[in-house]
C-alpha cells in the first residue's frame, strides 16, 4: 500500500475567502479584511521571525555567558581566544582580501595551413584563444592581458 505525505484540504477551505480580524496596533483597534492566503503568508512570516528571534536570543545568551571573570574578563585570556570564541558563536569566518598580480609565461604550439601563414596574426590568435580563470571560489580574476607574443 502506497502512502503519501499530501495533506488534503477540507471541502470548506477557500484560500481566497475574505476574513475580518481584530488588530491592535499602538493601542488603536482596527478590523482589517484580508484573504485567507494572505493571512496564512503573514502567519508563516511571523513563525519564521519568532524562530529567528529565538536563535538570536540564544546567540546573545552565549556571548553574555562568556562575559565573566572566569572567561573573557580573565586577565589570562588572550584577545585572540575571545575573538575565536565570538566567531564560533556568531558562525563567522573572518577573511583577509589580498590583491595580487601575477606573471604567466605560456609556451605553446599551433598548426595552421600553409596557405594561411602569410595572413596569420599570431598576437591576435593568442589573445583571442587564451583565457585565464580560477577554479577556486575564493579567487576572483578581475582582468588579464597578453603583453607580448613572440614566435620562437
Amino acid at each position: 500500500m502506497e502512502t503519501t505525505n499530501e495533506v488534503q484540504a477540507p471541502e470548506h477551505y477557500n484560500a481566497n475567502q475574505l476574513v475580518t480580524y481584530k488588530k491592535i496596533e499602538n493601542d488603536v483597534v482596527s478590523f482589517p479584511t484580508i484573504k485567507v492566503n494572505d493571512l496564512e503568508w503573514e502567519l508563516d512570516r511571523q513563525r519564521k521571525m519568532t524562530t529567528r528571534i529565538d536563535e538570536l536570543n540564544y546567540t546573545i545568551s552565549r556571548i553574555i555567558d562568556n562575559m565573566t571573570e572566569e572567561s573573557w574578563y580573565n586577565p589570562n585570556t588572550e584577545a585572540a581566544e575571545i575573538l575565536n570564541d565570538l566567531c564560533e558563536i556568531l558562525g563567522h569566518t573572518p577573511v583577509k582580501t589580498i590583491e595580487f598580480t601575477a606573471n604567466v609565461t605560456i609556451n605553446g604550439v599551433v598548426e595552421i595551413p600553409m596557405n594561411e601563414v602569410e595572413d596569420f596574426d599570431l598576437d591576435s590568435f593568442v589573445y583571442e584563444t587564451i583565457s585565464i580563470d580560477s577554479y577556486n571560489g575564493n579567487v576572483e580574476i578581475n582582468d588579464w592581458d597578453v603583453n607580448s607574443v613572440d614566435e620562437c
